[in-house]
Formats: C-alpha cells, structure tokens, sequence
C-alpha cells in the first residue's frame, strides 16, 4: 500500500466537550480534508478514526486519522496507523496547533524539536524519531498572563471564528501541496509573503 498513500493526523482532544477548542485546529483540518475528497470518519482497527479518499482520481491515497486518546498520549495512536498501513515516518504529515505562530497563519516543517507540544513529544517519542512533516497551525500566544494550557483549550473568539474557515482552507492547502509538490516547494508557496 506504500506506494503513493500519505497518512495526515490531526491532533486534537476527542469528544464533542473539546471539538471547538484551538488545541483541536489539526482535526478540523483533517474534517476540511475529508470533505474535499468525500471521505466519512469510521471507527478503525487502531485507536483512532479514519477517513480514507483520493486526493484526485488517480492521485495521492489520503488516510485521515483522528486519535481517540488525548493530545498528549497521541504517540500509540499515530504508531499504531503507521505500522497498519506498512508506512515510513517520511509519509506522515502531522497537523497541530501552534502558539509560536500568530492566529490565522500556517508554517510547514519537518523534524526539530516539540517546542512545548504533548502531542508532537510523544509522536516522536512513540516513532523514535521527530523526523515528520508538521503542518503548524498558528492559534497565536494567550493574552496577559493567561496560561498557554488554559488558552489552547477554549474556543476561538468571535473575531477568530469569522477568519477560520480561511484558516482551515489554507491548512488544508498545505498538506495537498505537501503531497503534490513535496516539503520544500510547499514551504516557498506557503511561506510566501502576501501580495
């Protein structure tokens, strides 16, 4: 199956109670995913939910996986898909939220460290290496002294909420041009400053 499929995680907290929350951004990405390639979440062998589609017809396989653990133990889930599709690390794009990047922008990366993030410590810990694509989603720093915990799981403002469906569209962008274009030229695209 290696051929040309890409396995895409969205990190997030299950449950309805945590869906709209800025630490769940990654699983809305992959929801805007599966709805451009017509995909449905079904229950998964592995602890996870997963919606499988085409990118075009003949194109790229998409796994779309969503883990049905917490945010910081998302390393089981996402080394459990690896080996069930028989899949390298280079073919797992990992979108999450990032506080390090202001709301309403996404950067591309692969490797490097976790920069804070449960998610992303445990997914390298769980695959023995932080060699992956990342799809960095940025929610932007809490305001005052509020706690980063506490702000990453509440849901986005009035304000944020206008500007996230672009959000969400550009994120999902970016993984395609990933998987189209590969790293580097998706970065160039996706780091370009606006016109």
């Amino acid at each position: 199956m290696p051929g040309n499929t890409w396995l895409v995680v969205g990190l997030g907290n299950p449950g309805p109670g945590y869906a709209n929350h800025r630490h769940n951004v990654g699983q809305m990405v992959v929801d805007e995913l599966a709805a451009r390639i017509g995909a449905t979440f079904k229950k998964h062998k592995t602890p996870a939910q997963v919606a499988e589609g085409f990118l075009r017809p003949g194109g790229p396989k998409l796994v779309l996986a969503k883990s049905n653990s917490y945010m910081n133990t998302s390393g089981g889930p996402v080394s459990a898909l690896l080996k069930f599709y028989s899949l390298p690390l280079e073919r797992l794009i990992v979108v999450h939220d990032e506080l390090d990047i202001p709301f309403d922008t996404v950067k591309l990366k692969s490797g490097g460290g976790h920069g804070g993030h449960n998610g992303l410590r445990d997914i390298a810990k769980a695959a023995d290496s932080p060699d992956y694509v990342r799809v960095r989603v940025g929610v932007g720093r809490p305001p005052g002294r509020q706690d980063p915990a506490d702000f990453v799981l509440q849901g986005f403002s009035s304000t944020e909420r206008a500007v996230l469906p672009n959000l969400l569209s550009d994120a999902a962008d970016a993984v395609e041009l990933v998987i189209t274009d590969g790293l580097l030229a998706a970065q160039q695209k996706v780091h370009a400053p606006s016109a």
